[in-house]
């Protein structure tokens, strides 16, 4: 995970290629599908996911991650001439399973190197690692899973170092191995890509090289999955927050879903889409039940991940990681925790019998968390029709919806979100039913919609609107027309977002912030607001773990405190 304060100024990357024409036409769409015909995917999603779930193995993931750390070191300017040991050693080994995994399935898997150059810890080129799966529609779109392969110590370009990088990231990379493996044999309506990226450490720039290469080829992008720090269980001394609670805390239950913005995200609409496709088709028969996460920050505090370059060019994008993390990076004089060390290794040989009886990595939970993956991406796959376009208001007590479309014909999800960063509420409307739909609203509601096919498969949810509360008045010369809302979620245990709405633009504002204080009138932490634009305005709180109590925000614009309300801190 690339801590956005080790940024570099670097050369533009150039001659981004794909070695391998085919895997670039089949993204494209210039394809017969025909020619990949595989299993047809079942149609109901929870079939489906019991044959994922049958078929994701745990060993597997764990042969997987033993051969990364194999390799010695993996930074991006290690060794790519040795067979056993670096960079070049573990990207040829990953080819290989790719291509291994194709054999098995009458080559319907596509294997390529995304070959780029760009002065990297002293070395000119790189190469990214992927697989294309075929889609049964040709140009309906690309769904994206990744992790990155490399690892390192704490220097950002030591290739001497023993850089077995297992939680960060051997375990990503295997998930989308383990991923590609499984779901090669199926063929589902939307190409899939499984991609694993290079030199994420030294600024997410294998991550970046795809998403440039994916914008100049006019490839159509619909989703990405990254997974990065995704199947260790124990908490460090030290983590960034969002944070676990302390050292050596257990968590093999939990996954977090990270992604950019709050009100209207398209990112984070896709982290809600992904647990709802696991409330639904997964845990009603799951052995051991996961709690899916949904983080109302983009990423860990200062940290960054390969999501990240694809969202800056506009593509829905989103992070798995697990609970707990085992450290913060930092690598300061008294940093213990394993994280970017040498000790970031697969487990602890107590006896001394040259094997590991005490593991870091669950693979179990490792296994769960590629379930989660998987199931969200076959639904992804299926390229199901979204809802029409819609309006919605209050009528009394009564929500109103009007579709731009009727919808005799089409089944239609309601999302509802009132005061969390997850929907509180989704509504299914079977077909037949009117073009106006009611339901009983409570509070301030943000409202999106999705269609689905005849199997109960969603699209995509839309981006959300808001429906505000019935205004009993007008809003006071001394407010400017600007409301302040309950902040969301609360109360909350890691990061919030506190939001104003603005119905009338003062003449001016010099100065905006939000200010933080405890119940005494301490200032705890005051945050700008660079642009207060008219509509909906949002800012992100992160306090992480170890605080408790309630507190009082306020919003304060031109020097003066427009409004206050109480959120309350409750791990």
């Amino acid at each position: 995970m690339f801590p956005w304060c080790l940024a570099w100024n670097m050369p533009a990357q150039t001659n981004i290629i794909s070695t391998n024409n085919l895997a670039e036409q089949v993204m494209l769409g210039n394809y017969e599908s025909a020619l990949f015909a595989g299993m047809p995917a079942a149609n109901d999603p929870s079939e489906m996911a019991a044959q994922l779930s049958a078929a994701i193995s745990a060993d597997s993931l764990k042969a997987y991650i033993l051969q990364l750390s194999s390799f010695y070191n993996r930074n991006a300017g290690s060794d790519t001439i040795s067979t056993i040991r670096g960079i070049g050693a573990a990207r040829n080994w990953t080819f290989q399973k790719f291509n291994e995994f194709s054999a098995s399935n009458n080559q319907r898997l596509i294997s390529s190197f995304l070959q780029f150059d760009q002065n990297i810890c002293a070395v000119g080129q790189h190469k990214n690692i992927f697989a294309v799966l075929p889609g049964a529609v040709p140009s309906s779109g690309v769904v994206l899973i990744e992790g990155h392969i490399d690892s390192r110590c704490a220097g950002i370009c030591d290739t001497a170092c023993i850089a077995e990088g297992v939680e960060d990231n051997a375990t990503g990379t295997a998930l989308v191995l383990e991923m590609a493996r499984v779901m090669s044999k199926w063929q589902f309506n939307n190409t899939i890509v499984f991609l694993i990226t290079t030199a994420e450490e030294q600024g997410l720039y294998g991550a970046l090289a795809f998403a440039n290469y994916v914008q100049q080829k006019s490839i159509l992008l619909r989703a990405v999955f990254n997974n990065d720090v995704i199947g260790g269980v124990l908490c460090g001394q030290t983590s960034s927050a969002p944070s676990c609670p302390g050292l050596n805390h257990v968590d093999s239950t939990s996954v977090r879903l990270f992604s950019n913005g709050g009100f209207n995200s398209k990112h984070k609409q896709l982290a809600r889409f992904i647990k709802l496709q696991y409330q639904e088709n997964v845990l009603p028969t799951a052995l051991i039940p996961m709690n899916v996460r949904v983080m109302a920050p983009e990423d860990r505090s200062g940290r960054g991940g390969d999501h990240i370059p694809f969202r800056q060019k506009n593509y829905t994008a989103m992070r798995f990681t697990a609970a707990n993390e085992h450290g913060n990076a930092s690598n300061t004089p008294d940093y213990t925790d394993r994280q970017h060390t040498s000790s970031d290794v697969l487990g602890e040989d107590h006896d001394h019998d040259g094997n590991v009886d005490s593991f870091f990595v669950d693979f179990n939970y490792l296994a769960r968390n590629t379930l989660i993956n998987a199931n969200a991406a076959t639904i992804a796959a299926r390229n199901v029709a979204p809802a029409p376009g819609f309006s919605v208001g209050r009528n009394a007590d009564l929500l109103v919806m009007q579709f731009d479309q009727p919808i005799d014909t089409q089944t239609i999800r309601i999302a509802l979100r009132t005061s969390t960063n997850d929907w509180d509420t989704v509504y299914t409307i079977s077909p037949g039913a009117s073009d106006v739909l009611y339901c009983n609203p409570s509070g301030q509601l943000f409202v999106s919609v999705a269609g689905v096919d005849s199997w109960g498969n969603e699209s995509f949810f839309s981006t959300e609107k808001i429906v505000q509360n019935v205004a009993t008045e007008e809003p006071s010369a001394e407010s400017f027309g600007i409301e302040l809302y309950q902040n969301r979620p609360n109360p909350f245990d890691e990061a919030t977002w506190i939001s104003f709405f603005v119905h009338k633009m003062p003449e001016a504002v010099v100065s905006a912030h939000i200010q933080i204080a405890d119940l005494q009138g301490k200032t705890i932490k005051t945050i700008p607001v660079a642009v207060v634009k008219e509509g909906m305005n949002e800012v992100l709180y992160t306090h992480g773990y170890g605080v408790t109590g309630a507190f009082v925000y306020s919003l304060i614009i031109n020097g003066v405190q427009i409004a206050s309300k109480q959120m309350i801190f409750a791990n």
